[in-house]
């Protein structure tokens, strides 16, 4: 296949080649093949809707991918390669996911965990000295701080020591952190890559020679392959995500321009406003502000309530990244009260600017 943009690969990679084969790799829901070609038993040999998802997310981030059966569960294959005393680094602003297993292997005496604000780049570089497992996630979740990658990720770090990016937030349009020398892409690909609130999939993408093996063979011995349908799923959605995107974007930035006029907001956090305290990093590393928005309405928690039941289009429920917008008072979700208490995150959707903008104005009013 010629070189094509990403746009492009999108639409035509992940596809059969043989004549007469479907246009789409079809859905084969089977556990066991007859022996004696390429695959015996799928958890072990794969299958064909994972490795055209695994195809088309590999291209576009420039590795190797794995999928897996959640964002969780490639978190946990990330986590299966430390050995017992291991360093590990979160981020303090931090999918509440990854901090309570991190916290739960700590409990049991499997590694230690620090944390360091996500903006405090020369405390990273420092840390990646000695740490065996360094966790970032930019854009951060949901406060949408951006980390200098370029600086973090080509500083010297102990050898052997994983570094891995969170890039669910960016998705590999707008950033690809393996360019920078991480060692590990992470995405939720129940998020933006599968883009219509219908299915769990995680995605490790890695360029470092062993590393692909290493976390293909924890999803092997954990069982925490993708389902067919899953896959399927999200190969299709991979079709439409720069079309997704560029719309849900472009209105993302309006959205937040038109919040951080409002006197019924007290902080709009967006990487995209020059306001914002990471806003040259952004501009500088990425390639798009993304669709996430996280704004603190005035009058707190009681305020903040009443605007997630004010809103008529939006939808109010957990999650991101999809063709439909939704909005949540984060530090209601256990594990995160520690946010500011009237912290809304916005996950805007395809709708148009007009009647998101006019279906936030009636509900914060």
């Amino acid at each position: 296949m010629p070189k094509l943009t990403m746009q492009s690969w999108l639409v035509a990679a992940g596809r059969p080649e043989d004549p007469g084969s479907p246009l789409n790799v079809p859905m084969v829901p089977a556990s066991n093949f007859d022996l004696g070609g390429k695959r015996i038993y799928s958890r072990d040999s794969g299958a064909p809707g994972w490795e055209a998802l695994e195809e088309i997310v590999a291209g576009l981030e420039g590795g190797d991918a794995v999928a897996f059966s959640s964002g969780m569960a490639a978190v946990a294959a990330v986590f299966d390669q430390l050995g017992r005393g291991a360093r590990v680094v979160l981020p303090d602003d931090c999918y509440h996911g990854v901090s309570e297993l991190a916290k739960s292997g700590e409990r049991k005496g499997l590694w230690q965990v620090s944390r360091l604000a996500v903006e405090a780049t020369d405390a990273w570089t420092a840390a990646a000295q000695d740490a065996d497992l360094l966790w970032l996630e930019s854009p951060s979740n949901p406060l949408l701080t951006v980390a200098d990658l370029r600086t973090i990720c080509s500083a010297p770090r102990k050898e052997g020591a994983i570094l891995v990016v969170d890039n669910t937030f960016a998705t590999p349009l707008n950033q690809r952190p393996l360019q920078f020398g991480a060692d590990i892409s992470m995405h939720s690909a129940t998020k933006f890559i599968g883009g219509h609130s219908d299915l769990l999939a995680g995605l490790l993408v890695t360029n470092r020679a062993g590393l692909y093996e290493q976390v293909r063979k924890s999803r092997t011995v954990n069982g925490a392959t993708p389902g067919t349908l899953e896959a399927f799923l999200a190969v299709r959605g991979l079709r439409t995500l720069a079309l997704r995107l560029e719309q849900a974007q472009e209105t993302a930035g309006r959205l937040a321009r038109w919040l951080d006029s409002c006197d019924s907001v007290e902080r709009v956090r967006y990487p995209g406003l020059e306001s914002h305290p990471t806003h040259a990093v952004a501009a500088s590393q990425l390639d798009g502000f993304g669709t996430m928005i996280s704004f603190d309405a005035a009058g707190g928690a009681e305020a903040a309530d009443r605007v997630c039941l004010g809103v008529k289009l939006i939808r109010h429920a957990t999650s991101l990244g999809s063709v439909e917008s939704t909005m949540e008072r984060r530090a209601a979700v256990p594990g995160q009260e520690h946010l500011p208490p009237g912290l809304l995150r916005l996950s805007v959707g395809i709708e148009s600017f007009e009647d998101l903008r006019d279906d936030l104005e009636q509900a914060l009013a």
